[in-house]
Parts: structure tokens; C-alpha cells; sequence
């Protein structure tokens, strides 16, 4: 095979929606004797660095799970330090991805957020909208079971006659039915789990798991991960 031949069977394999499952940022904090806030924030700084080496790569989607309906059980003082996080990364880095062409959208139960922080993210979706060249999405107040009991009662509201609901149906019901499903789903920290991320649309994603802290994972492991993607052999069921 030409070497034009062995770059186009590259990209090919490439996946086209990358999923992250940013874990460990409290464990990193405490093994080096910092407060858990360090670690969310260091946490944050690896997450921009990942959203410019996806862009890098060409990666069309990326949707990270930073949020999920379970992390309301955690300490009252470190969900408050979260919440200011997230409106500083609205307020702030918002317009950069808007001059990149990067959409910005939200997965998951918006209503569950104090209304500040509701207006903050719609106004950031609403500002990237139009812009094509990647959909970067959080997952914030997500659950996958949650995403599908909330998909449940929207066909309820149609209502549709039952012989009508079919996958494809269904799947319209979706939070973000516009994207499509991961191709690949990254976990760090070393967990062997998925925790309900994207419980409906991962059903055929390669997982990959990193045993490295979310913020010491470097553009080495994503490369590392996109280049084990290459290597599997995606048959989806056939």
C-alpha cells in the first residue's frame, strides 16, 4: 500500500466522537497532600488542553461526563466550589471556542442547576449554535438511566401509539439526538466501570481505560487511546 493508501486507512479508523469519563481529580488532589478543589481545578485546565488536541486530530465530537445526578450526595462545600467552576468555564472560555467554530452543548437535567447557572448555559449554546466545525458537550446532572426515563416520558407526552416505537424512535427522545453515538469512551483513574455514561448510545463504543488520574492525562494517552481504537476490529454484532 502507497503511503497516500496507509494515511487515508488512518484516518478511516479514527474515531469520529470521542466520550471521557474525567475521573480521579479527588484522589489526585490527596495523594499529593492538596485540597480536593486543586484537583477539580487542575481537572478543568486538562480538559481545555484535551478539547485542543481533539481539534487537533480532527475529532468532530467530544462529550466529557463532568457532572453526574449521583454528585449532588457530595459534601455541600465542594458541590458549591463545583458550580462556580462551572460558570467561570462558561463565562470565560466560551468565546474561544465560539472563534474556534466549536458548538457548546449540555447533556443532561438543566432544570436540577440554580437558574444562574440555567441562563449561563443556554446563553453559551445559544452563542455557539451555528458553528460547525466540532460539538464539544458536558454532561452535567446526567444519567444515563436518567437520559432514558426522561426519553420515556417525552414519548409518553406524544402520544405515540406503541407498535410505533421502534430504536430509531426512540433515539430522537435522546438528550443531543442530533450526535451521533461514541465511537470511543475514555475513563481515567483506572475504574472499570462506565457509571451510566451514554448508558443508551454506548452500546457499541470501544472502551478504553487509562489508569492515570484525570489531571495527568496527557496528549500521549489520547493519542495512545486513539491508536488502540485503530487497532480493534468494530463488527456491531455482525
Amino acid at each position: 500500500m502507497d503511503k497516500l493508501g496507509t494515511i487515508y486507512c488512518m484516518q478511516d479508523k479514527s474515531p469520529k466522537h470521542i466520550g471521557i469519563i474525567m475521573d480521579g481529580n479527588r484522589r489526585w488532589a490527596r495523594e499529593r497532600g492538596l485540597p480536593t478543589f486543586e484537583g477539580h481545578r487542575t481537572g478543568v485546565e486538562t480538559f481545555k488542553k484535551v478539547g485542543q488536541w481533539c481539534l487537533d486530530r480532527g475529532i468532530k465530537y467530544l462529550t466529557v461526563f463532568t457532572f453526574s445526578t449521583e454528585n449532588w450526595n457530595r459534601p455541600k462545600n465542594e458541590i458549591n466550589y463545583l458550580l462556580k467552576l462551572f460558570k467561570s468555564i462558561l463565562r470565560n472560555e466560551i468565546d474561544a471556542l465560539d472563534k474556534k467554530g466549536v458548538r457548546f452543548n449540555v447533556l443532561g437535567r438543566l432544570e436540577g442547576f440554580p437558574k444562574v447557572l440555567q441562563e449561563e448555559m443556554r446563553r453559551a449554546m445559544a452563542k455557539t449554535k451555528s458553528n460547525v466545525k466540532a460539538i464539544f458537550s458536558l454532561a452535567l446532572n446526567y444519567g444515563g438511566r436518567a437520559e432514558i426515563v426522561d426519553a420515556v416520558k417525552k414519548i409518553i407526552a406524544t402520544g405515540v401509539k406503541l407498535e410505533q416505537i421502534t430504536e430509531e424512535f426512540f433515539g430522537k427522545f435522546l438528550y443531543a439526538p442530533e450526535i451521533p453515538d461514541p465511537d470511543l469512551i475514555i475513563r481515567t483513574s483506572g475504574e472499570l466501570r462506565t457509571s451510566g455514561f451514554l448508558l443508551w448510545e454506548a452500546a457499541y463504543s470501544e472502551l478504553y481505560f487509562c489508569k492515570k488520574y484525570w489531571p495527568d492525562f496527557s496528549e500521549k494517552d489520547l493519542d495512545e487511546a486513539i491508536e488502540e481504537f485503530g487497532r480493534r476490529q468494530r463488527r456491531f454484532g455482525q
